[in-house]
């Protein structure tokens, strides 16, 4: 398991990854889950956690309502005891167990994502009772954290970012770490916003952007990546 370790001493272990990346930050005394992945990766992320002697988990930081980030949420809350904490525009879709679907961002995902909102249906997950409901910025330097949550907008109107020691960012799907040369996601309910939100974490003066999908990403790479796309 990739593990990043920041000046404070705090541990960001990758979990899961396969169909979307799992992390727990840790100070040695609390821990933070960040995301959930889907229902079938529920058995892989137990033995995970228990390989690690994870036993309780403080809170559950999702850094957007989509199913793949979420689906094992009402599970972690009930067996680890879990504090639940979203974004307050997508509160009501944890809730109620509702997937929403973003919009493709070029030709084919557009075409992708058509589909997929006539099957979002089918792709309802186990609500969830969630205990926080933030807006702009959450700090958790009451948790022990030189760490907060932030609001970053455009793959979905909620999407968040964990920015720790800002030095990493646990940045969700608002980058990708998939494509060579880009960080620019296949989806994004708003592209622009997306874009802008990339402007906010380079303000944070982290060096390491790590994306749900994909491996981490270079502050040089995304710098390069947003000032190709904020001038076109």
């Amino acid at each position: 398991m990739r593990t990043w370790i920041t000046k404070s001493g705090y541990r960001v272990i990758q979990v899961l990854s396969i169909r979307s990346n799992v992390f727990l930050l840790s100070n040695g005394e609390k821990n933070l889950l960040i995301d959930t992945s889907t229902c079938y990766m529920w058995n892989l992320l137990v033995r995970r956690l228990t390989k690690m002697n994870v036993n309780n988990l403080d809170y559950l930081i999702l850094t957007h309502s989509h199913m793949d980030h979420v689906a094992n949420s009402n599970r972690i809350k009930e067996k680890y005891k879990a504090r639940v904490i979203i974004h307050k525009t997508e509160a009501l879709f944890l809730t109620t167990g509702q997937n929403i679907v973003p919009d493709g961002t070029n030709f084919f995902s557009h075409a992708l994502m058509k589909m997929a909102k006539y099957l979002a249906p089918k792709t309802a997950f186990t609500p969830c009772r969630y205990d926080y409901a933030v807006d702009v910025k959450y700090d958790l330097n009451d948790l022990g954290f030189n760490a907060y949550i932030l609001h970053t907008p455009g793959h979905s109107p909620g999407s968040m970012s964990v920015i720790i020691d800002n030095e990493v960012a646990l940045v969700g799907d608002c980058m990708f770490g998939v494509f060579k040369g880009s960080v620019f996601p296949p989806f994004a309910t708003d592209a622009v916003q997306m874009i802008e939100s990339w402007g906010k974490l380079l303000a944070t003066n982290c060096s390491v952007f790590i994306p749900s999908h994909g491996t981490a990403n270079s502050r040089t790479l995304v710098q390069k990546d947003f000032n190709k796309r904020i001038a076109s």
